[in-house]
């Protein structure tokens, strides 16, 4: 009697824990299903919005999205891993510290304790920019993965003239446009497979002081033009559990709208879908020796058309890294290339990257980055 009583009770126990386990993962999956969905509202219908330019119900095909945000340097890839693979980093949860700047949720997957990230991008026309990052996960990611993201960007000197009836146009000085974003990033995992993260940041752009006119002494008159606000990042990470394969979600720059002068506008709202595997999964290569991780991203940005982002790295000996990467359609950006070199020693790693970007017109754009984990 006892021993029948002790197997009913371990078949009660072991369909409670599978019912516990189901019903877990049913929650989360509904909490996927609801995020998605307020990520694609969030995107879908302001776009939806800016593009109505004949009245109520009716969208003219034929009109192009561009010229419709400012800010544009929070759209650059700044990461040379990331940008090597033509920006396809949104599902990818080894990111680090650097994930702040495409999905904020990949955070949550941080191995160490501290990860920290320094890069910069000598990007067309002598425009710089300049990022760090830093993420913390305290006592193993159980209060979550905190992060602190900086972007500098440094536009050049740049001649500053004016209308002069007498000799049509008259230089008159020099100006230094720069811009600054500055944001706090958080994500924790809901579950061994799904990470959620947010990013609040403010983003300022400092164009400079014009002379506008002239003033009463018949000297001239002079006008700040620089903006700033605050702006959202929001991100989904899930791994399917099938093999290493992830799906990821991610919103960008969900931010109010400015005003120059005469015309608002917005940040650059940006939405992405993302998918990643180690295709030798479905192998039997020994991965310890390699590894070839293929990552595709579906971007809908609010000033272009959509974009098809496909990036692969390959590692061996989880040390050298071969990546190359490209998007479609861009107006002249071409191939995407870059290498890599890590190192773990006794739980200290290090991380040196590079990435080449070719372009059409313009000069080859240059990326180079410094990771250290702990």
């Amino acid at each position: 009697m006892q021993e029948r009583d002790r197997d009913t009770s371990c078949f009660l126990h072991g369909h409670l824990d599978a019912i516990s386990k189901a019903y877990s993962e049913g929650i989360t999956m509904k909490i996927f299903t609801t995020l998605a969905l307020l990520a694609v509202l969030l995107c879908v219908v302001p776009g939806a919005q800016a593009q109505d330019t004949q009245g109520p119900g009716f969208q003219d095909p034929d009109v192009e999205k561009s010229a419709q945000t400012g800010f544009k340097f929070l759209s650059l890839s700044l990461d040379p891993r990331a940008s090597a693979m033509a920006g396809a980093l949104t599902s990818q949860g080894l990111a680090g510290s650097t994930g702040m700047f495409y999905n904020p949720a990949t955070m949550a997957n941080m191995t160490g304790m501290v990860d920290v990230a320094i890069m910069q991008t000598q990007f067309i026309a002598d425009i710089n920019y300049n990022a760090g990052s830093i993420a913390f996960s305290p006592r193993d990611g159980l209060y979550g993965v905190f992060g602190i993201s900086v972007v500098a960007v440094d536009y050049g000197e740049l001649e500053e003239t004016i209308y002069d009836p007498s000799t049509t146009f008259r230089d008159i000085g020099t100006f230094s446009p720069t811009a600054l974003a500055v944001g706090f990033g958080y994500a924790r995992s809901l579950s061994d497979r799904f990470a959620i993260g947010g990013n609040i940041k403010y983003a300022l752009q400092d164009l400079g002081t014009f002379a506008v006119g002239g003033d009463d002494s018949g000297g001239l008159s002079s006008k700040e033009y620089s903006k700033g606000t605050a702006a959202f990042d929001f991100g989904v990470l899930y791994n399917t559990g099938f093999r290493s394969m992830n799906f990821a979600m991610s919103v960008r720059n969900f931010s109010p709208e400015l005003r120059y002068e005469q015309e608002n506008f917005e940040l650059p709202l940006t939405f992405r879908i993302g998918v990643s595997m180690n295709m030798l999964d479905l192998t039997n290569v020994n991965g310890d020796l390699h590894s070839f991780v293929l990552a595709v991203d579906a971007e809908r940005p609010r000033d272009f058309a959509e974009q098809l982002r496909i990036g692969g790295e390959y590692m061996f000996l989880n040390t050298f890294s071969l990546r190359a990467g490209y998007a479609f359609p861009t107006d002249t950006e071409g191939m995407n290339l870059g290498v890599g070199l890590q190192r773990e020693i006794s739980g200290f790693g290090f991380a040196v990257n590079y990435a080449y970007t070719a372009y059409d017109v313009f000069d080859a754009v240059h990326r180079i980055g410094i990771q250290i984990s702990l």
